[in-house]
């Protein structure tokens, strides 16, 4: 007899676990079925997806290491900290990493049995409509739910005719698990996760080079912060290349060679030790026998969804990287909540234009709502409050003082329309900024409320000053 559930959720990532356990929260009984080990010692299907196992966890674990390495070598001596030359012992650094991992996968277990939510291991894949509900296929048992949640995340693009074997030519899984610093590394693609991975073996001693095939970059940021970002990261020894064009990839042996066109259309060729493969990520709909169950997909193969996550077919829900939208884990877990909370009868809500951006490099970028690139595009007036952190005390004494905080308001009403911040904790500020978007906040609103000093957030506070020519600092 199958086993019967009000809520199937397939895929156990940040979206997949999430929607788990709120629709249990709201009284729903709830399963979710994952089948991925991501190299568990146990051979276990291991929740939290490719966030948490070879995503943004552990990447921010080695974010962390590296820049405390670099600043053992580069920044200590001028706080009057003497440790002589610091050395890095990679073992014992993914070693750490993989201590996070474990421990954030293992409590998503914790959690599931607190919120008696049912894990089935195995790959779902729909086998067809039952009696009020479908019929789901987990592994070698069918399942039935009256409503199933898709949450089956996306995979790293591959290149064409380039193999990846995570030794020579990695994706994310690869340039996370490197056994050793590499002399020469190379990444195709600056995007955001070519640079976090590029600055992490960057500060430990490799020679980086990032090609990129897009003209500008960090386009999608706004173009003040994509302009200081690339004098930083320049100066921090990154050779970032823009407008390349990749013909071929040669790994043999020990080493990786690849032939490409640069900006102006020479013919060029680059030799290294390793080769990260930092070009995109499509969604994970293969297996789910979308087709034989009618589900509808787009031209990029994403699950079609309406703003509240219902596909066409009824009781058919589907969040996250498998559908359309920035391919955020914050973003996924917001969808889940509300595909949950709808499923339920309550208001959900999705909001695109207040998901915050963040790139964990230093200093780090975030931003959120618009970009003055964008305004000028739509012909919207504006008024701009740009401050840098050189002029705030806390960054002083922290020493870290590159970059700024650039706060884009309406010229009519005042209204916030976007922030963009480059500099220390920047991913933390941006929450300041989201919340003053999603409430429709002034930048008054922002300059009438008191900061904390010395604190970093005060840059906030005096972008929003200057956005009314009136900052007190600068």
């Amino acid at each position: 007899m199958s086993k019967k559930f009000d809520v199937l959720v397939i895929g156990g990532g940040p979206g997949g676990y999430v929607a788990a356990i709120r629709a249990a929260q709201l009284g729903f009984s709830v399963a979710c079925c994952e089948s991925n080990p991501y190299d568990d010692p146990k051979g276990e299907p291991r929740l939290g997806g490719t966030c948490l196992n070879v995503g943004c966890i552990p990447s921010k674990a080695l974010l962390h290491t590296s820049h405390l390495f670099h600043e053992a070598a580069h920044g200590f001596a001028a706080q009057g900290i003497k440790v002589g030359t610091p050395e890095i012992d990679v073992a014992a650094m993914m070693a750490r990493k993989a201590a996070v991992v474990t421990q954030l996968t293992s409590g998503i277990k914790g959690l599931f049995k607190k919120n008696k939510v049912t894990l089935i291991p195995g790959h779902g894949s729909f086998v067809g409509p039952t009696d009020g509900g479908w019929q789901i296929k987990v592994g070698d048992e069918t399942v039935e739910a009256r409503n199933v949640i898709v949450a089956t995340g996306s995979s790293p693009r591959h290149l064409p005719g380039v193999p990846v074997d995570n030794t020579l030519v990695c994706d994310n899984a690869g340039a996370l698990a490197m056994g050793a610093v590499p002399k020469r590394l190379a990444i195709i693609g600056a995007g955001v996760i070519g640079l976090e991975m590029g600055s992490v073996w960057r500060r430990l001693g490799a020679e980086v080079t990032l090609l990129e095939a897009l003209p500008d970059f960090l386009a999608a940021a706004d173009v003040d912060v994509a302009k200081e970002a690339a004098k930083i990261f320049a100066k921090q020894g990154l050779n970032i290349q823009l407008g390349v064009t990749i013909n071929a990839v040669n790994a043999t042996g020990d080493s990786v060679s690849i032939r490409y066109t640069d900006k102006a259309g020479g013919e060029q060729t680059l030799d290294a030790d390793r080769l990260i493969l930092s070009v995109g990520r499509v969604p994970n709909t293969a297996g789910l026998n979308a087709e034989g169950v009618g589900l509808r997909l787009d031209e990029r193969g994403r699950i079609d969804v309406d703003g509240q996550g219902r596909t066409n077919l009824p009781g058919v829900w589907a969040v996250g990287d498998v559908v359309s939208g920035p391919m955020l884990a914050h973003k996924a877990m917001e969808e889940a909540v509300m595909v949950a909370e709808v499923m339920a009868g309550q208001a959900g809500h999705r909001h695109f234009a207040t998901v915050p951006w963040v790139v964990y490099t230093n200093p780090e970028i975030a931003w959120a709502g618009k970009t003055e690139q964008e305004l000028k595009t739509a012909g919207t007036e504006y008024r701009v409050g740009k401050i840098p952190f050189a002029a705030n005390g806390r960054a002083l004494g922290m020493g870290e003082t590159a970059g700024f905080v650039k706060m884009l308001s309406d010229a009519r009403t005042d209204r916030i329309l976007g922030v963009h911040v480059i500099g220390a904790n920047a991913s933390e500020l941006i929450s300041e900024a989201v919340t003053a978007l999603e409430f429709g906040a002034a930048s008054e609103d922002i300059a009438r409320i008191c900061h904390a000093h010395p604190t970093l957030s005060e840059v906030m506070h005096e972008a929003a000053l200057a956005s009314d020519k009136r900052a007190l600092h600068f």
